[in-house]
């Protein structure tokens, strides 16, 4: 049987995730998807929520968002055609933080 490939919500994941490596707080990320296709073109919708809580998580919402529609994102048979954020929800300390984005990836 041949090895199990990474979908692209995993990839997003993983992308995700690493951004926030050196983050000394609390990260929770959910992503579900979901399969489109048109005449041309098939691959997968994604909504993403990540919340951070955590004295600077403020600042590692924003050192996230900063280039991220032009981030490369590694997804094997898949590439990243869009990603957008849709809302940011600062608590007024901004110790918690609250990314609601949206991805477009596309069979490649």
């Amino acid at each position: 049987m041949p090895p199990m490939r990474d979908s692209a919500a995993d990839a997003l994941k993983r992308m995700a995730k690493a951004n926030f490596a050196g983050f000394d707080g609390v990260v929770e990320l959910e992503i579900v998807s979901r399969g489109w296709a048109s005449l041309a073109l098939s691959g997968e919708y994604h909504v993403l929520r990540l919340s951070l809580a955590g004295p600077a998580a403020a600042a590692a919402a924003d050192a996230f968002l900063e280039g991220l529609a032009e981030r490369e994102v590694a997804l094997g048979d898949q590439f990243l055609a869009d990603i957008a954020l849709l809302s940011d929800e600062r608590a007024g300390d901004g110790a918690v933080v609250s990314l609601h984005l949206e991805a477009l990836t596309v069979a490649g």
